[in-house]
C-alpha cells in the first residue's frame, strides 16, 4: 500500500491480511505523524516516496519494492473483510490473470441518513509486472483476462471525517487530468463522482453528462457507466430538477430494468417531488410506490457497479412502510416494516 497520514487506520489494515501474505509493504509519501512507526511495528516493510500530485508513481514504485508473483493493493483505509481462502489459493495459482475485488464502502456523509454500504469492482490483485498509469484513480496496464474473485475489503474512506480530511485534494488531480485527456469518460465520471460526494451537484451533472457524451455507441457499456446513473438521478433530486429526472429514467428504464439502485433512486426522486409541489402528490404517489415495490421484486443485486446494500431489500422496505403509513394503510406498512430489519453484515 502506498499511505500518508494513516496512523489512526493502517495497524487496522496490515493486521487484517499479515495471516494471509508473504510479505506486507507500506511506502510512505510524506507522513507526519506516526504511520511509519505504527506500519513497522504491525509488521511492515517501508518504503519512502516524496509524493508528486501522482498516484501512478507512488502504486509503481511500492509494486516494485514488493517485487512479488501476485500483488494484492490496498489502502490504509481498507481491511480484508472476507475471503482469505482466495489468498491461500494463489500460491498454487499462476499469475496469467487480474483479479477484481468487492470494495465494500461505508458511507455516513448524508446528515439524517443511516450509513450506507455501497459496492464497487475493483481490480486489486496482480500479476508481479502489472503496472499502474494515471494521475488519479489509477488504472492497471494490461491485455491480462480479468476475473472477479470471492474476495471482500471493508472500506470507510468515505465516513463523514474521513471524506472532511482529504476534502479537494482529488478534485485538484481530476481537474488537471480532464484537461490533459478531455476525451476520456472515465475520468469525467471520476470527477463527476468527487463533485457528488462533495455535494456539488450541478458540477457532478455537468461531469457525468459529459462522460456519457464520450461513450462510444457501438461497444458496452462499462460497469461503471450503473453508478454514474444512479448518482445523476440523486443530482437531479437535490437540484430540483424532478421532470428532468423522470425524463431521463424513463428513456432508460430498459437498460437499468434489473437495478433496483436505479428504482430506489427513482423513487426518491418522485417523492421529493410530490414535496416540493404537493398538489401533485395524487399523480407521483402511485409511482413513488411502484418504484420502490419495484426494488424488492428485484432483490438485491451486489454485482452492480456502486450498488447500495438494502435498496432491493430492507431499505425499499423501510421507506414503502412510511410510505404506507402518510397514506393511512397500516397493515400494508407493518407488512413492509416486517421486512425492514437488515440482515446482519458479514
Amino acid at each position: 500500500m502506498i499511505a500518508r497520514d494513516e496512523a489512526g487506520r493502517i495497524e487496522r489494515a496490515l493486521s487484517s491480511m499479515k495471516p494471509h501474505v508473504d510479505e506486507m509493504w507500506v511506502l510512505d509519501t510524506g507522513s507526519r505523524d506516526d504511520t511509519v512507526a505504527r506500519a513497522r511495528a504491525a509488521g511492515a516493510r517501508i518504503g519512502l516516496f516524496p509524493w508528486v500530485d501522482d498516484f501512478s508513481a507512488a502504486r509503481n514504485a511500492a509494486l516494485k519494492l514488493a517485487n512479488a508473483d501476485w500483488h494484492l493493493v490496498l489502502d490504509a483505509d481498507e481491511w480484508l473483510a472476507d475471503g482469505a481462502e482466495v489468498l491461500a489459493a494463489l500460491r498454487h495459482t499462476r499469475p496469467d490473470f487480474v483479479g477484481t475485488v468487492r470494495v465494500d464502502s461505508q458511507d455516513d456523509s448524508t446528515p439524517g441518513t443511516p450509513a450506507q454500504h455501497a459496492g464497487a469492482w475493483i481490480s486489486r490483485l496482480l500479476p508481479g509486472s502489472v503496472r499502474y498509469a494515471g494521475r488519479v484513480h489509477e488504472q492497471p496496464v494490461h491485455l491480462l483476462p480479468v476475473r472477479r474473485l470471492h474476495l471482500t475489503l471493508g472500506h470507510d474512506g468515505y465516513r463523514g471525517s474521513a471524506l472532511a480530511a482529504k476534502a479537494g485534494r482529488n478534485r485538484a488531480l481530476l481537474e488537471r487530468t480532464v484537461a490533459d485527456q478531455p476525451d476520456d469518460a472515465y475520468y469525467w465520471y471520476q470527477l463527476g463522482k468527487d463533485h457528488d460526494v462533495y455535494g456539488r451537484h450541478a458540477e457532478a451533472l455537468d461531469g457525468f453528462d459529459r462522460a456519457q457524451a464520450l461513450l462510444p455507441a457501438d461497444k458496452p457499456l462499462p460497469a461503471w457507466m450503473h453508478d454514474l446513473f444512479v448518482r445523476s438521478l440523486h443530482a437531479l433530486k437535490c437540484l430540483r430538477r424532478h421532470a428532468d429526472g423522470v425524463e431521463r429514467a424513463g428513456a432508460s428504464m430498459p437498460r437499468w430494468s434489473d437495478s433496483p439502485d436505479f428504482f430506489f433512486a427513482l423513487g426518491d426522486l418522485l417523492l421529493d417531488w410530490a414535496a416540493n409541489e404537493p398538489e401533485r402528490a395524487g399523480e407521483l404517489v402511485p409511482m413513488i410506490e411502484g418504484a420502490w415495490q419495484r426494488c424488492l421484486a428485484i432483490g438485491e443485486r451486489p454485482d452492480l457497479e456502486g450498488a447500495v446494500a438494502g435498496r432491493g431489500s430492507h431499505l425499499a422496505a423501510h421507506n414503502l412502510a412510511v410510505l404506507y403509513d402518510g397514506l393511512g394503510r397500516a397493515d400494508d406498512a407493518a407488512r413492509c416494516r416486517a421486512m425492514a430489519s437488515p440482515s446482519p453484515r458479514r
